[in-house]
């Protein structure tokens, strides 16, 4: 049995949607979720400030003495995956494959919509890795940043939120896909008025396969925590406190948030 906590790491709010799922099946583990709130949001940097600030979060995290690193940001996972792994001695779980595997167990898509960060389209690790399985399938790709800051700023489900989700994703609609991938953690708080828009449409949120990923993990190294109490969740920001919390407590039962400095 191993009860030292499980590091979660996400730009801002997002990852708590993949700590949400985390937590369902898995409700023994402690975790540390670390949220870059001052430096939200990472999709539209480049690559190498992504990695910069991606280490700065991670070995905070690692100073926390955790046994596994979940990458609950598909940006990070998109351009920052490999260049965390050579930089720790733990297991490193990230976001796309899963959310690959999820479309792969939705059956017959033919036209699969995919929207993320700017970042996470421009890296084409979704469309490739999706591609390798499925030479046939059509993908849309599209890049919608706006929605990140929305839900940053606790305006999901609002009369704004509605009108951008509508222009970012008519087109696709008018593509007729059959499956819209929601390829950043952030996306899953607009998932409403995403379904309400497009319909009929297939949602895959890769939160839930993420979840199954990580507990095979733990099998696999034998580091699970067996233990009879449920485990906790200390949550860390850099920025914003108080706002993440009115936000994520919408997500995830969450007492506190601590403010800290890294990186600077």
């Amino acid at each position: 049995m191993d009860t030292r906590p499980i590091g979660v790491f996400d730009s801002g709010i997002g990852g708590v949607t993949v700590l949400k799922e985390i937590r369902k099946l898995l409700p023994k583990e402690n975790i540390v979720y670390y949220a870059d709130t001052a430096r939200v949001p990472y999709g539209p940097r480049p690559a190498s400030e992504i990695q910069e600030f991606s280490l700065d979060a991670v070995n905070f995290l690692m100073k926390k003495d955790i046994k596994l690193l979940v990458i609950a940001c598909n940006t990070v996972t998109a351009v920052a995956f490999d260049y965390i792994v050579r930089n720790v001695d733990i297991p490193v779980i990230g976001v796309i494959e899963p959310g690959v595997r999820a479309v792969r167990n939705t059956k017959d898509i033919k036209r699969l919509g995919l929207i993320a960060t700017k970042a996470t389209v421009d890296s084409n690790a979704y469309q490739n890795r999706l591609k390798s399985q499925n030479n046939d399938l059509i993908i849309n790709a599209k890049a919608c940043p706006m929605l990140v800051s929305i839900v940053e700023e606790g305006w999901a489900d609002t009369e704004i939120s509605k009108l951008i989700v509508e222009r970012y994703l008519e087109n696709m609609k008018k593509d007729n896909i059959d499956a819209l991938i929601l390829a950043c953690t952030h996306f899953p708080v607009l998932r409403n008025q995403i379904e309400e828009y497009v319909e009929d449409v297939r949602i895959i949120d890769p939160a839930e396969e993420t979840a199954l990923e990580l507990e095979k993990v733990l099998k696999a190294y034998n580091i699970l925590n067996e233990s009879e109490a449920d485990g906790e969740v200390e949550f860390y920001v850099s920025d914003s406190a108080e706002k993440f919390k009115s936000i994520a407590k919408n997500l995830v039962e969450i007492d506190r948030v601590d403010e800290v400095e890294i990186g600077y």
